[in-house]
């Protein structure tokens, strides 16, 4: 038996063409197609065939493929979602991925490799090409200034409260009792895990993150 698909994307022309190509598929097959994420959820919470696949879009009008995967995700987390997209960027790529995305493509994907990721999706449970998976390693390990604030110590926040002032290094030792020497250690424990390398920047970041209060 086919693996069954819908296609959610809001340019039709482009919807009917993946149509066509996936009908020339062995394994798959196109049952139906959505304009947006509202119009599938209607079509879902109407009775129609849930899929085994959705070929999802990013960018639509009234519901997008973020909102649209996180949905997706929540109620019906057996469907693999394969974003389909013109946007490959690494924000795009990791916001699809964390809202509940399988697999990720660009629009651009030659019809062989399409069905070959379909298939990888569908046996694997995943499907990511070498760019997209790059992207995915590269980001990996980085973490948001929000989680790294929570490792930042009571002295170098209160260090931190000093670089956006006009005092000295000298002068923010002996606001905070310590030698100049420990108050360039905790600027440069924090370059290193801002991974920043100016007081410019130590300044921007305890701004942005309520330290120079």
């Amino acid at each position: 038996m086919k693996k069954s698909i819908v296609i959610v994307d809001d340019h039709i022309l482009i919807a009917k063409a993946l149509e066509g190509i996936i009908g020339n598929f062995n394994e798959f097959e196109v049952i139906y197609v959505c304009e947006n994420g509202k119009d599938l959820i209607q079509k879902i919470e109407e009775g129609n065939t849930i899929p085994d696949i959705i070929l999802l879009d990013i960018s639509m009008p009234i519901m997008d493929g973020f909102e649209t995967a996180a949905w997706l995700t929540k109620n019906h987390p057996a469907i693999k979602i394969m974003a389909l997209s013109m946007q490959g960027d690494d924000n795009s790529v990791i916001k699809m991925i964390k809202s509940g995305a399988k697999g990720y493509l660009l629009k651009n994907t030659h019809p062989r490799d399409l069905e070959t990721a379909l298939t990888r999706l569908n046996s694997d449970g995943f499907f990511y090409p070498d760019w997209a998976s790059k992207i995915i390693f590269s980001n990996l390990n980085k973490e948001t200034e929000a989680e790294i604030a929570v490792r930042i110590s009571d002295r170098e926040k209160e260090f931190l409260k000093y670089t956006v002032t006009e005092l000295s290094y000298k002068e923010i030792a002996d606001r905070m009792c310590c030698s100049p020497r420990t108050v360039e250690s905790y600027r440069d424990q924090l370059c290193e895990k801002l991974d920043l390398k100016t007081r410019v920047g130590l300044a921007v970041f305890a701004i942005k993150n309520g330290f120079a209060n």
